[in-house]
């Protein structure tokens, strides 16, 4: 990094938006547009503090109460319903194992083979989808590419569909499969699960969910070899993979200007480092060494912000951050003008053109400052809304849409608290004439109170106020209620017993997850919009920028997510897929659906992993040689058939027991059993042969 980041811009028409700092160059430039992102999400913070208290049970410092109120309870709907909400999510996103993502070739795919067909000659062809006993043979109309015999797996492949007896591949699918293989093994090698969570937790609480990346990261693969001596010998490597990070909202400051993340001119990740951390930095790529040195230098610079003492819940402690550095890390445009001021290699742009570039700054110190290395060049955030808010980036979460039934809830429950207190004591109305002065008033069992001679009339009089909870608690209910309707969540979903009316009944309760099943829908279409489509098609692009290992991924493939196929409440969908099932058992039927896509549906649906449990169609083949082979056997061994399980003729010299009274519930004359445990004997109850009774 060129020593004249540090200076200040010789142009005088450079422009300095903070001029309380006066800070030179680009250090100013940036941190006059961090001042006017926080500026511009003043209100929104206020929201997102509010909502945090309501999540947390925490008053507010401005809520005013009576001075007869001195109930101080809150009641915790609102992180009832957050983690509902969250709790849905997670489940409907990853309950099967698998990243919601699908990459499938494009319909008129560009630079690679929709189809590609072998010109083998018919004559020659013994079996177009493999040669006779390989044992790899694929039915007429599948696409298998590993299927095709050794005789010609180094033919030529022709564009176009095949002809009758062409073995036929399918070159765009292949290429997608791969590509997605590869996205699913590195997101689930960077545990980007957790980070997928995070962000849904802090979405359905706050309104908006934030997620940083794919960038580089280098892992460290551990690996145990043996050298000639054949001892151990530990010999670890680092391969680069991408990565997602977790930004907590309320570190992440965008262009106040901007609906939507595509609409961002820039973008500001504020960051709180140690003095390690800080020096840290210097192993990094295209990271100045020198301009670290004097950032530390200069002394910690990070000062809390009026809202982080209660995020931490934690009173005011000034000391808290006094040894930490704030560090903000921009991504965005920058003119040509300043661009060429600090050294950047833009080659020859007009001054009115902008560069995307990414910068660290310290204070006035610039730590690091590149053009943006992605191509095409992209901001490599995304932040997705709970509920969509047409005409600004933020979100709306569960929090801020039931804060008025929250406050609703906690006045009802301290009015219903404060009046069970006051109508559980009695209240005495005390006639101070008719007692003598001086007295202490307080009132206690074997209290006695001295009279004025000669007054008559009751001194004190105990009064009971009336009980009116229950009108409090039944607006409480109704507050609930409105909860309800207002978060789409209704409180089945979390646990709560004594549901009546509709909710009593098997398909009253279907409907009601069903109803609840839209709001979630409308989420998870939010989530496949503004997260798990860009960051799929962040992962492709990283793929085909950095990733030299896998050239079979090549291709002109679309990102589809696919998060809003799983909204379907499970059991419905398991009942309604173990019906079809059901349907096919007819002969008539059964060829015209893919049962194995079927079966691992119906598996998918009950939380099982498909891949563990359904068999592809040749296991399936041999699994049902294997059941007919034991069926087979079990006929030959049946009882019915073997010799030794028969009965023995004419035992007790009369009659034989008969051939089907074997195993309980055959009966003698009296409901004996015949052929369980002792055959009895002649004369005993229960004896066929016995001779008949005669009634005197």
């Amino acid at each position: 990094m060129e020593d004249n980041f540090l200076q200040p811009a010789d142009d005088e028409s450079v422009q300095i938006n903070n001029p309380e700092e006066q800070m030179p160059g680009l250090a100013g430039h940036i941190n006059g547009l961090f001042k006017s992102s926080e500026d511009g999400r003043y209100q929104h913070e206020q929201t997102w503090l509010q909502a945090f208290k309501n999540f947390r049970g925490i008053y507010d410092s401005t809520t005013q109460y009576r001075e007869s109120e001195k109930s101080r309870v809150f009641i915790k709907i609102t992180k009832t319903k957050v983690l509902a909400s969250y709790g849905q999510l997670v489940d409907i996103l990853f309950s099967n194992k698998k990243f919601p993502i699908v990459i499938e070739p494009t319909p008129i795919p560009e630079g690679i083979a929709d189809t590609a067909h072998l010109k083998t000659p018919l004559d020659e062809v013994i079996d177009p989808y493999g040669y006779e006993g390989d044992g790899r043979q694929v039915p007429s109309g599948m696409s298998d590419p590993d299927a095709l015999g050794e005789k010609y797996k180094n033919l030529p492949l022709e564009e176009g569909p095949s002809k009758a007896g062409e073995p036929q591949v399918t070159p765009a699918k292949e290429s997608a499969l791969n590509m997605e293989k590869l996205v699913h093994d590195q997101l689930t090698d960077t545990n980007a699960v957790t980070v997928f969570r995070n962000a849904i937790f802090e979405s359905a609480m706050l309104g908006t969910g934030i997620i940083k990346g794919p960038f580089n990261h280098y892992k460290r693969i551990h690996k145990w070899t043996k050298d000639e001596e054949g001892r151990k010998v530990y010999e670890p490597y680092e391969k680069i993979v991408p990565k997602l990070e977790h930004v907590s909202i309320w570190d992440f400051h965008p262009d106040p200007a901007a609906t939507s993340m595509s609409d961002c001119e820039y973008v500001i990740e504020r960051h709180r480092f140690t003095r390690q951390q800080l020096r840290a930095l210097v192993n990094k790529p295209h990271f100045d060494a020198s301009a670290i040195e004097d950032a530390i230098a200069k002394g910690p610079n990070y000062t809390d912000k009026y809202y982080e003492d209660t995020i931490r819940d934690e009173d005011n402690q000034a000391s808290y951050n006094q040894s930490r550095y704030e560090v903000l890390e921009y991504w965005g445009v920058l003119d040509g003008y300043m661009a060429k001021q600090v050294g950047l290699d833009v080659g020859e742009i007009s001054d009115l053109d902008q560069v995307q570039i990414n910068a660290w700054i310290c204070g006035s110190s610039v730590l690091r400052c590149v053009l943006n290395p992605f191509t095409p060049a992209r901001i490599p955030y995304c932040a997705f809304p709970y509920e969509v808010n047409p005409y600004q980036l933020w979100g709306i979460g569960v929090a801020e849409n039931m804060e008025d039934a929250q406050m609703l809830m906690n006045g009802h429950i301290r009015m219903a608290i404060d009046n069970l207190a006051l109508a559980g004591n009695l209240v005495f109305d005390v006639d101070e004439a008719s007692l003598v002065p001086g007295q202490n008033m307080d009132i206690f069992p074997g209290k006695i109170f001295r009279r004025q001679s000669g007054v008559t009339g009751t001194a004190i009089n105990g009064l009971k106020f009336p009980n009116t909870a229950g009108e409090n608690l039944q607006m409480y209910q109704i507050s609930r209620q409105l909860a309800d309707e207002e978060t789409g969540l209704p409180s089945i979903m979390h646990g709560q017993t004594g549901v009546s009316g509709t909710g009593r009944t098997a398909a009253g309760l279907s409907m009601l997850l069903g109803g609840a099943s839209l709001s979630i829908k409308t989420v998870i279409k939010n989530i496949d919009d503004y997260l798990l489509k860009p960051i799929g098609e962040a992962y492709f692009q990283w793929n085909m920028q950095f990733n030299e290992t896998s050239p079979e991924i090549v291709g002109d493939l679309e990102i589809k997510p696919n998060g809003s196929t799983g909204v379907m409440q499970k059991e419905v969908r398991s009942q309604r897929l173990t019906a079809l099932l059901q349907t096919v058992a007819n002969p008539l039927l059964a060829p015209f659906i893919k049962l194995p896509a079927l079966m691992k549906e119906l598996a998918v649906a009950q939380d099982i992993d498909p891949d563990k449990l359904v068999n592809d169609v040749n296991e399936a083949q041999i699994y049902a040689q294997m059941l007919q082979g034991l069926a087979n056997a079990q006929q030959g061994t049946s009882p019915n058939n073997s010799p030794t399980n028969q009965q023995p003729q004419n035992v007790g010299g009369a009659g034989s027991v008969p051939n089907n009274a074997q195993g309980a519930g055959g009966g003698g004359n009296d409901g004996g059993s015949i052929g369980v445990g002792a055959s009895p004997t002649a004369g005993e109850t229960g004896f066929t042969g016995n001779a008949p009774q005669v009634e005197e």
